[in-house]
């Protein structure tokens, strides 16, 4: 009796493992849900939103100006932000807060992208912390859930 329930648990405890593997290469590979917080990305997305970000657009290059992404803070490797794609690799972009008098540019270097929150006045950005690298994003928001 003991070893059929040793045998029963050892094979559940073997399925909970692939699963798990599953689950965790479905997450780390195709996308993951992302609650977003804070003001930068109002009114496309308010705090609390939840989006779902695919990964695969990352892996092969497919980002585009327009696209929201969500890429780990420049700041803090520890929290992600979610903005929008200015410029890409090569891309002239305006520097220059919204109430700036004097309008400065600057061109993206490569393996950079320029992000913004589509809330300008509220949104900490490239325009604080320059253009990132490419390897810092995490995955292009291609669903809104709430």
């Amino acid at each position: 009796m003991f070893r059929r329930v040793l045998g029963k648990t050892l094979g559940l405890l073997g399925y909970t493992v692939q699963y798990g593997c599953i689950v965790h290469c479905a997450f780390e590979y195709l996308g993951e849900f992302v609650v977003c917080s804070g003001p930068s990305m109002e009114p496309t997305i308010v705090n609390h939103d939840v989006v779902f970000s695919e990964r695969m657009s990352r892996h092969l290059c497919k980002i585009q100006k327009g696209d929201i992404i969500i890429a780990k803070s420049p700041f803090d490797p520890n929290m992600n932000v979610c903005k929008r794609v200015i410029g890409l690799e090569g891309d002239k972009v305006c520097t220059s807060g919204p109430s700036d008098l004097f309008k400065s540019h600057t061109y993206v270097p490569k393996g950079h992208i320029w992000l913004e929150g589509d809330n300008l006045r509220n949104s900490t950005d490239s325009r604080s912390y320059g253009p990132i690298p490419y390897a810092l994003i995490r995955g292009r928001v291609c669903l809104k859930v709430t």
